[in-house]
C-alpha cells in the first residue's frame, strides 16, 4: 500500500481573494510545504539563537569580530559569484510595496532596480500576500494595465528595456504566515513569500534574460545567511534551473550582523550579490540589544543620527570595503523624503539634501543607492552618475583606507547630541500615524514629507523606551517617564482628531494605534519586534 500523500497547506481564516487560485495552485502550496518542513526546524533554532546572544549583549555590553570565523576573514582568496547582468549596474534603486500601482510605477521609474516589498513596507494581510505576487505574475506576462478608480488615471508598463530589474524582499525570520498552516503550525512568513515568488516566477524571470532575485532582512549572523543558502540550493533543484541562478542581497540592518558582514557573503558567496546598508532597522537593532548598557548607549533624536555620525561612518565604510574586497556591491542607504506638490520650498531643501547624501555615498565608493520616490531618481542617479560614467559600479574602489575596530561600531557616545522634548513628541507623532495606517494594511505611508515604513514605528517606539528606562532629561527639564509618554500621546491623538475630523477619526484605527504604541513603548518587558503584537492585530 502507498503512503498517503503529504497533507497540503490549510488556508486558514483567509476571505478568498479574485484569482487566489493562480498563486496558490496544489504545485505551489507542495513546494511551500516541502520548505516548511526542512527548513523551518532550522529557523526556530535560530530564533532561539538570538535571544541567547541578546543575554550575552546584556551580560557584558558590548560585540566583537567572531574569533570561530577569523580564518574566512583572513583568506583573501574567495570571491562572491559574479553579478549577472541584470544586476550589474544598480546605481539607483526604487523601494515599495506590490500594489498594482506601485507595480507599475517602480518598474517605469527609471531606477535600474526596484525592491518589491513584502516586508517593511507592507503590512501582511492576507490581501496584501496574496495580490501582491499576482501583480509581479502579471508584471512579468505584461497583464498589469491599471486604471485608478479616484483619478481616473492609466498607467501601463514601458517597452521591457526600459523596465527596472525586481529584486524582492519576503519578510523577516520572526514573523510567521497564519493564515498558511501545516498540521496547525504556521509556515514562516519569509518562506511563504520567497516560495510563491520563487515557483511562480524563476523560470519565467530566466526567459527575460533576468532571474530570482531577493533581498533578505533582518538578518542576525551569517547562520541565518547559511539557512537562506540552503534554501537557495533546494529551491534550484526542486525546479530544475541552474545552481547559482538565485542572487540575494542582504541588508546589513542589524549589529550584530556588521560583525558578520564577511562571513554572511562567505556563506552566501555563489548566490550573494552585495550587502546594502540600512538606517532606522539598524538603530532599532542597537538600542534593542544594548537596551541595558546605560548612558553611553542612549541615542539621541533619530534625524541627529545622520550617516556621518563616527559610529555610522565606520558602519557604512566598513561595508564598503568589505563588499569590493569579496567583489559583491555595495548599496547605500534610503532617500525617504516624499516631494511636496505644494511647496517648492520644502522641495528645493530637501532635494539639496538628497543630492549631499547621495554624493556622499557615490564618493564613498557605494555602488548605488535607495529612493522612496520616483521623482528622487533623476537625483540620485546624477550624483552616481558623476563617479561612475560609463562604469556599470565601483567595485575596484577597493577602500583599503578604510580600518574599523571593533568599539568603532558601538561608539554611540562618540555623537555630539541629546534626546529632545521635541524629539519625543516626534517619536509618539509619527509612531501613532504609521501604526494606525499599517493596521488598516498600508505599510508604506507619507508622514510629514517623509516615506515611512515598519522599521520607523520600530526606532520611535524604542527610543521612547530607552529614555523612559535610562531616565533621561530633556532640555526643557522634564524627565522621559511613562507618565510624559502618555501625556504626549494624549495630545497627538487629540491634535489629530483636530485635524482630520470627528468622522475620519472614528472611522479609522487611531485610538488602538495610540494604545499599541504606547504598549510596546511603555512595558517593561521590550517586545522583539512591534510587529508582532501588530499582527494580532491586523485584519
Amino acid at each position: 500500500m502507498s503512503a498517503p500523500a503529504p497533507s497540503p497547506l490549510a488556508i486558514v481564516d483567509a476571505e478568498p481573494l479574485p484569482r487566489q487560485d493562480e498563486v496558490l495552485n496544489h504545485a505551489a502550496l507542495a513546494f511551500v510545504a516541502e520548505l516548511h518542513r526542512q527548513f523551518t526546524p532550522r529557523r526556530d533554532e535560530l530564533l532561539a539563537r538570538r535571544g541567547e546572544r541578546r543575554a550575552e549583549i546584556a551580560r557584558t555590553s558590548t560585540l566583537d569580530f567572531l574569533p570561530e570565523t577569523a580564518a574566512i576573514r583572513a583568506d583573501d582568496s574567495w570571491k562572491v559569484a559574479p553579478a549577472p547582468a541584470a544586476l550589474n549596474d544598480r546605481r539607483v534603486e526604487i523601494t515599495g510595496p506590490t500594489d498594482r500601482k506601485m507595480t507599475i510605477n517602480a518598474l517605469n521609474s527609471g531606477a535600474k532596480v526596484w525592491l518589491a516589498d513584502f516586508e517593511d513596507a507592507s503590512a501582511p494581510t492576507w490581501e496584501n500576500v496574496i495580490l501582491g505576487q499576482l501583480n509581479l505574475i502579471d508584471a512579468y506576462t505584461r497583464n498589469i494595465d491599471f486604471t485608478d478608480p479616484r483619478s481616473g488615471k492609466s498607467y501601463a508598463l514601458k517597452p521591457a528595456g526600459e523596465l527596472a530589474t525586481v529584486v524582492t524582499r519576503p519578510r523577516g525570520w520572526h514573523l510567521n504566515e497564519r493564515h498558511l498552516q501545516l498540521d496547525g503550525t504556521p509556515v514562516p512568513g519569509a518562506l511563504v513569500d520567497f516560495g510563491l515568488y520563487f515557483f511562480h516566477n524563476a523560470q519565467r524571470l530566466i526567459d527575460l534574460g533576468k532571474g530570482p532575485y531577493f533581498y533578505l532582512p533582518k538578518t542576525e549572523s551569517h547562520l541565518e545567511a547559511r539557512l537562506w543558502n540552503d534554501i537557495f540550493v533546494f529551491a534550484q533543484d526542486y525546479v530544475g534551473i541552474p545552481q547559482g541562478t538565485v542572487r540575494a542581497t542582504v541588508l546589513i540592518e542589524t549589529i550584530t550582523a556588521a560583525y558578520e558582514m564577511e562571513e554572511i557573503l562567505y556563506e552566501l558567496r555563489d548566490h550573494a550579490s552585495g550587502l546594502n546598508a540600512g538606517r532606522w532597522d539598524y538603530l532599532f537593532s542597537i538600542v534593542k540589544n544594548f537596551r541595558d548598557g546605560g548612558a553611553k548607549f542612549v541615542l539621541p533624536d533619530r534625524n541627529a543620527v545622520t550617516m556621518t555620525a563616527p559610529f555610522m561612518r565606520a558602519y557604512t565604510e566598513l561595508l564598503v570595503r568589505t563588499c569590493h574586497k569579496r567583489g559583491a556591491h555595495a548599496i547605500g542607504g534610503m532617500a525617504a523624503f516624499i516631494p511636496s506638490r505644494r511647496d517648492a520650498e520644502v522641495n528645493k531643501v530637501a532635494f539639496e539634501k538628497v543630492k549631499a547624501d547621495k554624493d556622499r555615498e557615490a564618493h564613498d565608493g557605494f555602488d548605488g543607492s535607495w529612493v522612496a520616490h520616483p521623482d528622487l531618481v533623476p537625483i540620485a542617479m546624477a550624483s552616481f552618475d558623476a563617479v561612475l560614467g560609463e562604469k556599470p559600479n565601483q567595485k575596484d574602489r577597493l577602500r583599503e583606507d578604510v580600518s574599523v575596530a571593533a568599539g568603532d561600531l558601538i561608539a554611540i557616545d562618540t555623537l555630539n547630541a541629546k534626546p529632545t522634548y521635541d524629539g519625543l513628541r516626534n517619536a509618539v507623532a509619527v509612531g501613532i500615524r504609521y501604526i494606525e495606517a499599517w493596521l488598516r494594511g498600508m505599510g508604506a505611508v507619507a508622514i510629514f514629507n517623509l516615506m515611512e515604513d515598519a522599521a520607523t514605528a520600530e526606532i520611535s517606539r524604542s527610543q521612547i523606551w530607552q529614555w523612559i528606562n535610562a531616565d533621561v532629561v530633556f532640555e526643557n527639564g522634564e524627565h522621559a517617564t511613562a507618565d510624559l509618554a502618555r501625556k504626549v500621546a494624549a495630545e497627538e491623538l487629540a491634535a489629530i482628531r483636530t485635524e482630520i475630523g470627528d468622522e475620519a477619526f472614528a472611522a479609522g484605527k487611531w485610538q488602538q494605534a495610540h494604545d499599541l504604541l504606547l504598549q510596546v513603548s511603555l512595558n517593561q518587558d521590550y517586545a522583539d519586534f512591534l510587529t508582532l503584537p501588530a499582527y494580532e492585530q491586523l485584519g
